[in-house]
């Protein structure tokens, strides 16, 4: 991955880039989870969305693992990082959720009770759409203020 973009590192432009998709995908699928006509009216656009998270995600922490090699060691940078790491998997759970949400629109199903598929399992997808999107919201403002405290406390 290129360590810098006409001469300014790389990693503070791609995360402005994953600091408006992740929070937009968030909210797109507890909208498409709790508001039926904004589930009719987005449609595929809460799974398109958290798709594109995932695929953003590397390369924000491959920007971010080369920026870090070029400043040296430094604890809040690490702490950052950890935090990252760990957002991957809300972000997985988020497309899960996302594409569960998606086939709400698509066979009919509601999320108090299916015609086409069982009664639990709208009612799991619904569960899962409000913590994925809620535990991705939680997770990703973690992440930022860490990393917004290591750029700022470190000057």
């Amino acid at each position: 991955m290129f360590p810098s973009i006409f001469g300014l590192p790389a990693h503070p432009l791609i995360v402005h880039a994953t600091v408006v998709l992740i929070p937009t995908a968030a909210v797109s699928v507890l909208l498409a989870t709790l508001w039926p006509r904004f589930r009719q009216w987005f449609a595929w656009g809460p799974a398109a969305l958290s798709l594109l998270a995932i695929v953003l995600y590397p390369l924000t922490t491959e920007s971010g693992d080369t920026l870090e090699h070029k400043l040296g060691p430094n604890p809040l940078i690490e702490r950052h990082s950890e935090l990252a790491d760990g957002l991957l998997p809300w972000l997985i759970v988020l497309a899960v959720a996302a594409i569960g949400v998606v086939a709400w629109r698509y066979s009919g199903m509601r999320p108090l009770g299916g015609r086409v598929v069982p009664r639990w399992l709208a009612g799991v997808t619904a569960v899962l759409g409000v913590v994925a999107a809620v535990g991705t919201l939680v997770w990703v403002v973690l992440v930022g203020h860490s990393g917004a405290e290591a750029v700022w406390q470190s000057n």
